[in-house]
């Protein structure tokens, strides 16, 4: 390793590490923003606004983990797995950005009296397995919405999204070093300028509001009134249990590839910090951080292990989000882009999981297949129920019963502790 965790690098290499992990980080802010924006129906002003204030909030809780957080090298994105919430939920806004604040500040009450540990063993890994699985199956309609694009032929547009993903799966396999970590970024760059020549280039970029205009959007959009909704708040909480398990993997991998002392504390501050950071989410109305489990890639590719120039990569973000005419510039990727872009990060999510599964040896008979299969199947039965027999279920228990991912993890959790009780 040329750096090592705790290195104070010179100021010409510390810009330069910090503006790779910066390139790294910004797609997937722009993805998750992006379709959002989708699910609440906003316009171009307000989709920036929501973009401006996630690049704040990445760049901040980066700067705190590295300083007093866990201390290592990993870089914050908005968490995949949130997003679910947002689909599976069914109350307003506020109600979804309340569900987020409660699960994050929760999250750090848990971490920081060390709480965790006492309810870790309800979430085994075939139950850790299948919600993974289930965020995955449950974002299929967004990602198939998004493919078929906003405009033009809808085959043509999905037949492009799918050469796109596959050629960013080809991507992963064949590059090496740095620009393996670059795959989303890349294919987002040349998917959108491939897209635009095969049917039309933007005429101009999105126009901007005047400041005064800008800040009150911002102000409208802070959650001041929080709204509680019980179903909305039962799909973050499974979407939470997953950011957590995907938020300790991250620390635990980094932590033992550089042998980094003292790594029961810093798991303990780093979910801290992160749960604060998605009660802050919560406030502003945005998709809570999580640490990304690609940084060893990285690392292994870079030779860098130092933490420190992930505060220039949390500045330039932080930076980033007082200009709104630079991201209005990123954010003119279409749709079929970003559905493209998300059928790849669902694909790797779902390989992933199944990776863990038999890593970890989670089937070795028949009931620890049916512990996941049978939830899975569940999952999709409900997603796929016509709207007139749903018309038939009672009012009050349609949010859940009708909800595949909340269904699929009530299933998943009591398979796991009947069928496999004796395991």
């Amino acid at each position: 390793m040329k750096y090592q965790l705790d290195d104070k690098l010179k100021a010409f290499p510390l810009m330069m590490y910090g503006v790779q992990w910066f390139s790294i980080v910004v797609p997937s802010i722009l993805i998750i923003a992006s379709v959002v924006s989708v699910l609440h129906g906003r316009d171009v002003p307000a989709q920036i606004m929501y973009t401006q204030k996630m690049f704040a909030l990445c760049g901040l809780v980066m700067m705190v983990q590295v300083l007093w957080g866990h201390q290592l090298t990993l870089i914050v994105g908005p968490a995949t797995v949130l997003l679910l919430g947002i689909v599976a939920g069914t109350g307003s806004m506020s109600a979804i950005y309340t569900a987020i604040g409660i699960g994050g500040l929760a999250m750090a009450v848990l971490a920081f009296s060390g709480g965790l540990a006492k309810i870790q063993h309800v979430f085994t890994i075939r139950v850790v397995v299948v919600i993974l699985i289930l965020v995955a199956v449950t974002l299929t309609p967004l990602i198939l919405k998004l493919s078929m694009g906003v405009t033009g032929n809808p085959i043509l547009n999905l037949a492009f999204a799918l050469a796109l993903a596959i050629i960013m799966i080809l991507g992963n396999k064949w590059l090496r070093g740095v620009w393996k970590a670059l795959v989303v970024m890349l294919g987002l760059v040349f998917g959108s300028l491939a897209y635009f020549s095969l049917t039309a280039w933007p005429n101009n970029l999105p126009a901007l509001l005047a400041w005064p205009e800008t800040w009150a959007l911002f102000t409208g959009s802070l959650i001041l009134r929080p709204e509680i909704d019980f179903p909305t708040l039962l799909a973050f909480f499974f979407s939470f249990v997953a950011l957590m398990i995907n938020e300790l993997g991250s620390i635990q991998g980094v932590g033992v590839m550089l042998a980094a002392k003292d790594m029961p504390g810093r798991s303990k501050r780093g979910m801290g910090v992160n749960g604060l950071g998605n009660g802050l989410a919560g406030f502003f109305g945005v998709i809570g951080p999580v640490d990304y489990s690609l940084s060893p890639g990285v690392i292994a590719a870079t030779q860098c292990a130092s933490r420190y120039p992930l505060l220039v990569t949390g500045l330039l973000l932080v930076i980033c989000a007082f200009f709104p005419s630079l991201i209005g510039f990123m954010s003119v990727i279409p749709a079929v882009v970003m559905g493209a872009a998300l059928l790849y990060v669902m694909t790797a999510q779902l390989a992933a999981s199944l990776h863990v599964l038999v890593k970890e040896k989670g089937v070795s008979d028949f009931y620890h297949g049916v512990t996941i299969g049978f939830p899975v199947m569940l999952s999709i039965m409900i997603a796929f129920l016509p709207p007139e027999v749903m018309e038939y279920m009672p009012v009050m228990l349609r949010p859940i019963a009708g909800n595949g991912f909340i269904m699929g993890c009530l299933t998943v959790i009591l398979l796991e502790h009947t069928l496999n009780r004796k395991h």
